[in-house]
């Protein structure tokens, strides 16, 4: 039987929708020809999930991710698994979203939860949970090591500044005297040591006397460590604070006038008798010197008395 035109454009029509339609679904993760479950996860962020991404349990690929859309306005993610596998969880089961390395993108891995009798059927939502990938374990771990690094790079730069800032052409002059001036120094000891070491061969008794005076001197001063160690320091500065004490309550009555010593350091008529009995007297020792027959009279024959006249007119 001949075939017409027609019949043979017809049929390479719909043999290329049907391999268009399968090989689509496959595209998308979906496989018509096998029997798959359908399962959903619900996810605030999906982190670069993709469609066709694997889908395992204990590392075991049992399906792929076949779908991911909007779930509603409020922005979560709704997430469609297609899972070959036979294998049954329960429906308290956790679907994790992980990976994100170097080469590789996300992949889901379903967490089984055998602690719930209640299976989980086609069109069951999991509960969705996201796990750190090696990227953010890598940033995690790196993240106070950079810190670390930048605060080292930091002090290496002040360190390499501050060596730069002394080893400066007068720096390094004054080094090399500074170290010449401490070779000779270190001669001079060396010399010094020498001669001490003749000195102590030749006087070992004069230093064995020493050190034994030096370690009755040493028994002396514990001895007078503990007695000070006995002291009461706690009742000396309460005697120390106390006359302090009395002696400013008796600076203040002087200030104010009280006591005899206040009376004579505060009146001032007192101080201005002193300054003029003073005065007189100054002028009484001068007229004693300058007139002394004035104040003194021996006379072997009985002279009389000469009457006292002022000369100071």
């Amino acid at each position: 039987m001949k075939l017409s035109k027609e019949f043979k454009a017809g049929l390479i029509a719909i043999v290329a929708i049907t391999l268009f339609v399968f090989g689509y679904n496959y595209l998308k993760g979906n496989n018509l020809l096998n029997k798959s479950r359908t399962f959903y996860a619900v996810y605030d962020d999906v982190q670069g999930l993709g469609n066709s991404s694997p889908v395992t349990i204990n590392g075991l690929q049992v399906g792929q991710v076949s779908d991911i859309r909007f779930l509603n306005e409020t922005g979560k993610v709704l997430v469609e698994l297609s899972i070959n596998s036979d294998f049954q969880f329960s429906k308290n089961s956790v679907v994790n979203i992980f990976g994100g390395d170097f080469i590789g993108g996300k992949s889901i891995a379903i967490e089984p939860n055998f602690k719930n009798p209640t299976k989980a059927v086609s069109g069951d939502t999991l509960i969705g949970n996201i796990d750190d990938g090696l990227l953010e374990l890598v940033n995690d771990k790196l993240t106070p090591l950079q810190a670390k690094i930048e605060r080292s790079v930091v002090s290496i730069d002040s360190l390499v500044t501050s060596v730069n800032q002394v080893l400066n052409p007068n720096t390094r002059s004054e080094v090399q005297t500074a170290v010449a001036e401490l070779t000779l120094t270190l001669k001079s000891i060396r010399l010094s040591a020498d001669a001490l070491n003749k000195n102590i061969n030749q006087e070992d008794s004069d230093l064995n006397q020493s050190i034994s005076n030096f370690n009755k001197t040493s028994e002396n001063l514990v001895q007078i460590t503990d007695s000070l160690s006995q002291i009461e320091y706690q009742a000396l500065v309460a005697n120390i604070d106390q006359t302090l004490l009395n002696l400013n309550q008796v600076t203040t009555k002087i200030s104010d006038g009280e006591g005899s010593l206040g009376k004579l350091i505060n009146d001032e008529d007192l101080y201005t008798n002193l300054e003029k009995s003073s005065k007189e007297l100054e002028l009484l020792f001068k007229d004693i010197k300058e007139n002394p027959k004035r104040y003194v009279h021996f006379s072997l024959f009985g002279k009389k008395h000469t009457p006292y006249q002022n000369n100071q007119d």
